[in-house]
């Protein structure tokens, strides 16, 4: 697999496992829940 440093590299439709999450160089924040890759966002500022 090519390294992955944005999150356009990966299909958001695929389960992905711990050790392959652990390899990426990602840009965005993100998190691995059952496999699936979901995206974090920051809280609104008050």
């Amino acid at each position: 697999m090519p390294k992955i440093t944005q999150l356009s590299q990966l299909d958001l439709n695929k389960t992905y496992s711990y050790s392959e999450y652990l390899t990426w160089h990602k840009m965005e924040t993100v998190e691995l829940i059952k496999g699936k890759i979901v995206l974090i966002y920051p809280a609104p500022n008050v």
